[in-house]
C-alpha cells in the first residue's frame, strides 16, 4: 500500500505525477520568486516535455543541464527524463574549456543553460562548442542539435520562456512508461586529482537509494528540505529526490552565501539542511547563525554535513547553535549517491564523529593494500557494493576494470569502520603526503590548523624536495582576525601532540582556494598555483 506521505513510483517524474493526483495543492518548490505545487510542477513539466519531444528529444538522448537550484532545473529534469532521455549534469562554475570536454565526451544532443551567469554567458559558450563540433566534422550532424537559453535571448538558441509559453498553450504530452533500467542521469566525477569520468546512472539506482533513505532520515510530507549543494551534484540531487519522493517541499537556494542561507532558512521555515563543512564554517566564524539571542534556525530538525571529511569539532559547533536540532553526517560518491549517513536519533558520538552506517542495501568494508579485510577501527581502503552502485564509467573500460575487485568498488577513500559499523572517512589515498618514505594523511592535521586564530581555512599540500622527495606546505586563507605565521601553526600542532614529521615546513597564503562546485579543494590545481619563491619557511 502506498502511504500518502511517500510514493513508490519507479521514476522521479512518476512520483511527482502521483502526488499531483493525490495531493495536488501540496507545495513542491519554494523559491525567492516562484513557488510551485505538485500539480503545477507536473503539468508544466509535461507541457515542457511535449515541446522537447517536438524538437527531436526522445529515448536514449542526452540533454546537458547547466542551471542553478531553480524551478527551471527541476522542470527540465522531470521533462527530459519523462521522455526516456537522460540528463547530463553540468555545474554552474564550468566554462568553455570544461563544457567542450563534457559535451564532446557525453555526445549530448541538447543543452539547457543560463543566458547570463555572473559576468559570462554559459548558453553562448555552448553555442561556441556547437560551432566547433560542426567545424570539426562538417560531413556529420553535430552532437549538439538543440540549445535552450534561460533568462534571455541568445543567438543560436531557443528561448526557454518562449518554449514554456508555447508549451502552456499546447496539449500536454502523455508520456509513456519509462523503464527504471534506462539511463536517468549522467554525472561526472569531480576531478580533484584527475580528469573527470562519466558516470551513467539508471533510474532504479538513485531513485531506489533515495526512497530507501526517507524512513531512516525521518522525512515526511511536512518537511521543507534545503540543499546548499547544487542539484547537478549527487548530494543535491539526493536531497531533491528525497523531497519529491516523500511529498515534501524543496526550498530553493540558487546561489550560496552565508547571508542567503540564513535568510532562506528563516523565510521558508526549513526543517532539514544538507550542506558541506565549508558552508557552515563562515556562519560560525561570523556568528551568523544566531541573532540577538534567538536562532534563525529554530525550525531546523537536523543539519546534514557532507562533501568532505567533517571534523567532529565543527559538527559539535553547528549542533550547539541549533535550538532544537541535531547534526548528522553523510558520505557519498557520484558512483553510488548516498553510501552511508547518520540517523537523527543516533547517539551523539555516532552523529558527530562518523558518517553513520550504510544506507539500506549498501555494504561497506575496509581492506588493506592487499585486499585483506581489516578489523574495526583500523584505517584502510574503503570499498562498497550495493543496489545504487553504478555498473561502469562511460566509454572507459580501463577505469572501470581498475575500480572494481570481485564486485566491490574501490572508492579511493581512506576510512575505518567502528565496532558499531559506523563509517569514519579519514582522507583520500591520493592526498597522502610522502615525506622521506613516511606517508601521512593531512586531514586530521588540517582540522587542528583550521582552529588557529586568523585561519579561515588551511590545506596541506606536498611540495617537491630534493632530499626527502616531498615536504609539507600549509596553504592558508586568513580571516583577518590575527596574524598567521608558520610558528603559530606549528605551536598549535605541538600543543595537540602531533608528530613533527606531519608539521608544515613551508607556508603560503591564498585569497581563495580552487574549489569544485561542492566546495572540495582541487588539491592538484592548488599545488600548481603555489609559487616556490613565495613559500615561507
Amino acid at each position: 500500500t502506498t502511504d500518502r506521505h511517500s510514493s513508490n513510483a519507479p521514476t522521479l517524474f512518476e512520483a511527482v505525477r502521483d502526488f499531483a493526483q493525490r495531493s495536488p495543492e501540496l507545495l513542491a518548490l519554494r523559491g525567492p520568486g516562484q513557488s510551485l505545487s505538485y500539480r503545477a510542477l507536473d503539468s508544466r513539466s509535461r507541457a515542457l516535455a511535449a515541446q522537447l519531444a517536438a524538437r527531436g528529444i526522445g529515448a536514449g538522448d542526452i540533454v546537458a543541464l547547466q542551471l542553478p537550484n531553480s524551478p527551471e532545473f527541476v522542470l527540465a529534469l522531470l521533462a527530459v527524463t519523462s521522455l526516456g532521455a537522460a540528463v547530463q549534469m553540468i555545474h554552474m562554475p564550468y566554462r568553455q574549456s570544461e563544457l567542450r570536454f563534457l559535451l564532446n565526451h557525453s555526445r549530448a544532443k541538447a543543452y539547457i543553460g543560463l543566458a547570463q551567469f555572473r559576468d559570462e554567458s554559459p548558453a553562448q559558450m555552448a553555442v561556441l562548442v556547437q560551432a566547433e563540433q560542426r567545424a570539426n566534422d562538417a560531413t556529420q550532424p553535430a552532437g549538439l542539435q538543440l540549445l535552450i537559453s534561460v533568462g534571455g535571448p541568445i543567438t543560436g538558441t531557443v528561448s526557454w520562456q518562449a518554449l514554456l509559453n508555447t508549451a502552456q498553450a499546447d496539449a500536454v504530452i502523455q508520456t509513456s512508461s519509462v523503464s527504471p533500467d534506462s539511463c536517468y542521469v549522467l554525472l561526472y566525477t569531480s576531478g580533484t586529482t584527475a580528469d573527470p569520468k562519466g558516470v551513467p546512472i539508471e533510474h532504479h539506482r538513485f531513485i531506489g537509494n533515495a526512497r530507501a533513505s526517507i524512513a531512516p532520515l525521518q522525512i515526511t510530507a511536512n518537511d521543507v528540505l534545503l540543499s546548499c549543494a547544487p542539484f547537478s551534484h549527487l548530494y543535491g540531487l539526493f536531497v531533491l529526490e528525497l523531497a519529491l519522493l516523500a511529498g515534501a517541499c524543496i526550498s530553493l537556494l540558487p546561489a550560496y552565501t552565508p547571508a542567503a542561507l540564513v535568510e532562506t532558512v528563516r523565510r521558508d521555515a526549513v526543517s532539514a539542511i544538507f550542506a558541506g563543512p565549508a558552508h557552515f564554517k563562515p556562519l560560525l566564524d561570523q556568528s551568523a547563525i544566531c541573532t540577538t539571542g534567538t536562532t534563525d534556525f529554530a525550525s531546523v530538525r537536523f543539519v546534514c554535513l557532507s562533501g568532505t571529511a567533517v571534523a567532529a569539532e565543527l559538527a559539535q559547533q553547528v549542533e550547539s547553535n541549533l535550538s532544537d536540532g541535531v547534526v548528522i553526517q553523510l558520505w557519498g560518491m557520484s558512483e553510488l549517491q548516498a553510501g552511508s549517513y547518520g540517523r537523527p536519533n543516533d547517539p551523539a558520538h555516532v552523529r558527530l564523529e562518523t558518517a553513520g552506517v550504510a544506507s539500506p542495501g549498501t555494504e561497506l568494508r575496509v581492506v588493506d593494500d592487499a585486499g585483506q579485510l581489516l578489523a574495526a577501527n583500523c584505517e584502510g581502503r574503503l570499498q562498497v557494493r550495493g543496489p545504487s552502485l553504478f555498473s561502469g564509467y562511460l566509454r572507459n573500460p580501463s577505469a572501470t576494470a581498475n575500480a572494481f575487485s570481485e564486485g566491490w568498488f574501490d572508492t579511493g577513500d581512506l576510512a575505518k569502520l567502528t565496532t558499531e559499523h559506523a563509517l569514519v572517512i579519514t582522507g583520500r589515498i591520493k592526498e597522502l603526503i610522502n615525506r622521506g618514505g613516511v606517508k601521512f594523511n593531512p586531514i586530521d592535521v588540517e582540522a587542528i590548523l583550521d582552529q588557529v586564530a586568523g585561519v579561515e581555512r588551511c590545506v596541506l599540500v606536498p611540495v617537491p624536495d630534493p632530499v626527502l622527495g616531498e615536504r609539507t606546505c600549509a596553504v592558508v586563507k586568513t580571516n583577518g582576525n590575527a596574524i598567521v605565521s608558520l610558528a603559530s601553526l606549528t605551536q598549535a600542532l605541538a600543543a595537540a601532540g602531533v608528530a613533527k614529521f606531519k608539521w608544515p615546513e613551508h607556508l603560503t597564503f591564498v585569497d581563495s582556494f580552487p574549489l569544485t562546485p561542492t566546495q572540495k579543494v582541487m588539491r592538484t590545481k592548488l599545488r600548481e598555483l603555489i609559487d616556490p619563491t613565495e613559500r615561507r619557511t
